[in-house]
C-alpha cells in the first residue's frame, strides 16, 4: 500500500500531530471561542462534530450542515484547518461543498462495510485526507478492510485513529484500549499514520493525560482530543472533554521519547528476549506433542476431547502461580485459553484421523 503524506501545508512533520475541538459544534459562538483558545495553545487543526451518531435515540445528534459555515469562519479568521466526522455519502458531499479540510470515519461507520464503500465511492478522485477510526469491536481485519476500500477508490492520504473498543464490562475505561490491535495494524501497514483518541478511550478527563503519554510511548504519530470552551456544560460527552488550556498543559508536559536510538545495552537485552522467545517456542512445541499423545489415548479409550474439570483446574492453578510471579491474571488467562484452544485443535485432528 503506497500512501502519500497526510499532512497539510504548514503542519510540521513532528510528533505529536494534534487535532482538537469540541465533541459537538453547538453554536457559532462556542465554535469560535474554542477555536481561538486552541490556537493560543498551538493547535492548528480544529475538529468539530457536525453530525453526531449516538448509541441511543434522544441525545443531541449535532446541528447538521448549518454548522459548516461556522467552520468556514474558523478557517478564514483564525487560519486553522478543520476536520469533521462523516457517516454517509450525504455527509461527505456536504462537507466537501462546505470546504472542510479533513474527514474522519467514526467507529460505528467503520464497522459497516456498506457505509464505508458508500463513502469511498463519493470520495473517488478526491485528494482530501481521511482518517479511519477503529471499529467498535476489536477486529483488525475490519479496520484494515475499511482502509483498503478507501485506498481502492484512489485515496492515498489515509490515516488511522485508535479510539478503543466497546465492552459490556467498562471497568476503568469507556472503551478498552487493546493496544495490541493498533500495533498490529501498524505492523501490516507501517507507513500508515496513527492517531490516538484518548477522549473516547478514557471517557473521563482525568484519564486523558496518561493515555496521551501511553500513545506517545507506543510511537503513535499524534492525538485527536476533545476540547470545549466550557467542557462541563457540553451538550455531548461533557465528562471527557478538556478546556483548551488543560489540553495545552498536557501537550507542554508530554514526553516524546527517542524511538530510533539503539544502544549496545539495549541490543544485548533484545538478544536475551530473542533467546527466551526461542525457548518458549520449544517448550510450547513440546507441550503440543504431549497434547497429541493425550488425544491418541482419549481416542483409544473412547474419551471426549474436552475435559472441563481438568481445564478449570489448570486455569485456576496456573493463574494463581502467575500472580505470585508478578504476572497479571488477565494476561495468564488469555495465554492459557490460547494454549488450550490449540491443544484441543490438535486432539481433534487425532480424533478425525
Amino acid at each position: 500500500m503506497e500512501l502519500q503524506s497526510i499532512l497539510l501545508p504548514g503542519i510540521e512533520a513532528k510528533r505529536p500531530l494534534v487535532i482538537a475541538g469540541p465533541c459537538s459544534a453547538e453554536s457559532e459562538e462556542q465554535v469560535m471561542e474554542t477555536a481561538r483558545r486552541l490556537k493560543a495553545q498551538g493547535v492548528k487543526i480544529f475538529r468539530g462534530g457536525i453530525w453526531k451518531p449516538r448509541t441511543k435515540p434522544g441525545g443531541f445528534e449535532g446541528v447538521g450542515e448549518v454548522g459548516l459555515p461556522w467552520l468556514r469562519r474558523v478557517q478564514k479568521e483564525l487560519g486553522l484547518y478543520t476536520a469533521v466526522e462523516v457517516a454517509n455519502a450525504k455527509h461527505v458531499q456536504q462537507a466537501l461543498e462546505g470546504g472542510v479540510d479533513i474527514l474522519w470515519i467514526g467507529a460505528r461507520t467503520t464497522a459497516n462495510p456498506f457505509s464505508v464503500q458508500e463513502i469511498a465511492d463519493v470520495l473517488r478522485g478526491s485528494d482530501i485526507p481521511v482518517w479511519v477510526k477503529n471499529p467498535v469491536n476489536p477486529d483488525p481485519d475490519l479496520w484494515m478492510g475499511a482502509i483498503e476500500r478507501l485506498y481502492n477508490a484512489g485515496l492515498r492520504r489515509l490515516g488511522a485513529i485508535h479510539r478503543g473498543f466497546s465492552s459490556f464490562d467498562k471497568k476503568i475505561y469507556r472503551n478498552l484500549p487493546h493496544w495490541h490491535i493498533p500495533i498490529e495494524l501498524h505492523r501490516r501497514i507501517p507507513q500508515l499514520p496513527l492517531l490516538c483518541d484518548p477522549s473516547h478511550i478514557g471517557g473521563k478527563r482525568e484519564l486523558i493525560a496518561p493515555l496521551c503519554q501511553q500513545a506517545m510511548d507506543l510511537n503513535f504519530d499524534g492525538l485527536i482530543v476533545e476540547a470545549h470552551c466550557r467542557p462541563e456544560k457540553a451538550w455531548s460527552d461533557a465528562e471527557q472533554q478538556l478546556s483548551p488550556e488543560a489540553l495545552g498543559l498536557i501537550l507542554d508536559t508530554i514526553v516524546i521519547r527517542e524511538v530510533t536510538q539503539s544502544t549496545e545495552s539495549l541490543s544485548a537485552l533484545r538478544r536475551q528476549i530473542d533467546e527466551l522467545d526461542n525457548k518458549l517456542l520449544e517448550v510450547l512445541a513440546q507441550r503440543m506433542r504431549v497434547s497429541v499423545e493425550i488425544g491418541t489415548y482419549k481416542k483409544e479409550h473412547n474419551m471426549p476431547v474436552l475435559q472441563t474439570a481438568r481445564y478449570d483446574e489448570i486455569l485456576q492453578n496456573r493463574i494463581a502461580e502467575a500472580a505470585q510471579l508478578g504476572m497479571s491474571e488477565d494476561f495468564m488467562k488469555t495465554l492459557l485459553v490460547a494454549i488450550h484452544e490449540e491443544s484441543v485443535r490438535k486432539q481433534m485432528q487425532v480424533m478425525e484421523e
